[in-house]
């Protein structure tokens, strides 16, 4: 997926966050519902995040340069990461905190119409966040299951909205179940128990995201699956005798460092073996493109010619 695809889905939940938390605000003023605080709460901290993914999609676009040699692409796993954090303490504590208030100090609902108008409201344009979410994160996905894609994706500007909309989309429910049953049976106790309910969800997906963009901003590789296909491809490349386990990092999405270890014949010489290396990397970048800068350590099978090759797409250099 391209960056551009990712900011649709951004754009989107902002667009939608922004006018359900003001929606959300009014009707907890005029009804009084705790539950509906914390909504408002969760869509106001769900804007904001838009607001810093969208500035980590930014900044990781910029060309590489001198104090940046390899871009600054890890800057979306960065600004993910700090979007994790407020989505466990702002979202999910301010939450889980209003509902225990509101547990000891009970108001009954006076009037849940305001209520059901702007739950039934944040639903549909939820739903259509959600959708945009998914319709760019199931680009990715090829026969893959959502669980198994949601555990491969790179891409936080994807998969951390996405998420948020999901569980924008359980809140709601939990809201709108919290705000019901306590008008139908007059027991306050269900709106605060519901945006205590609310607060573990929020704390649930944070943990989640936490997790995924630890290893990402930390240095993750790629996948089995993916190194056995490099490992292929570089055998399958005439002159070549060993290959090493090749070595990867994540620096973004779609911006994958690549070291390889290569043995080539011992009788190819030093222009055979750069020819070789040429070869090679053309048919990595023709299978994996997302690898941008492939080193490779090229030796004869004596050990004692050895010639390091670096290539930087999109010029290459040997």
């Amino acid at each position: 997926m391209s960056a551009g695809s990712s900011k649709i889905a951004i754009y989107g939940a902002i667009g939608a966050n922004v006018a359900i938390a003001i929606s959300k605000f009014v009707a907890a003023f005029f009804t009084g519902s705790s539950a509906m605080l914390s909504e408002g709460i969760h869509s106001l901290v769900d804007s904001g995040n838009g607001l810093l993914l969208l500035y980590g999609v930014k900044q990781s676009e910029k060309p590489a340069d001198a104090r940046h040699p390899f871009g600054r692409s890890k800057e979306l796993y960065f600004w993910s990461l700090i979007v994790a954090i407020l989505v466990f303490s702002v979202g999910g504590g301010m939450s889980f905190y209003e509902g225990v208030e509101h547990l000891k100090h009970p108001a009954p609902i006076t009037d849940p119409t305001w209520n059901y108008w702007v739950l039934g409201l944040s639903l549909v344009f939820e739903g259509i966040s959600c959708f945009l979410a998914l319709r760019e994160f199931n680009k990715s996905r090829g026969d893959l299951s959502f669980w198994a894609t949601l555990g491969r994706s790179k891409d936080p500007s994807i998969f951390a909205i996405l998420m948020e909309d999901m569980a924008a989309l359980v809140g709601l429910a939990i809201a709108l179940a919290g705000v019901y049953f306590g008008h139908l049976l007059n027991n306050p106790l269900f709106d605060g128990g519901a945006s205590i309910c609310i607060g573990i969800l929020l704390v649930s997906v944070a943990i989640f995201l936490i997790y995924k963009t630890k290893g990402l901003l930390v240095g993750e590789g790629v996948d089995d699956e993916t190194l056995d296909s490099l490992e292929t491809v570089a055998r399958a490349q005439t002159g070549v005798e060993q290959v090493r386990r090749p070595l990867t990092m994540y620096m973004g999405p779609h911006d994958v460092v690549l070291a390889l270890d290569v043995e080539f014949h011992d009788h190819l010489s030093a222009h055979e073996v750069e020819q070789a290396v040429d070869r090679l990397q053309d048919a990595i970048r023709a299978k994996h493109p997302e690898f941008k800068r492939i080193f490779v350590e090229a030796k004869g099978l004596t050990g004692k010619n050895r010639h390091p090759s670096v290539t930087d797409s999109p010029s290459p250099q040997i």
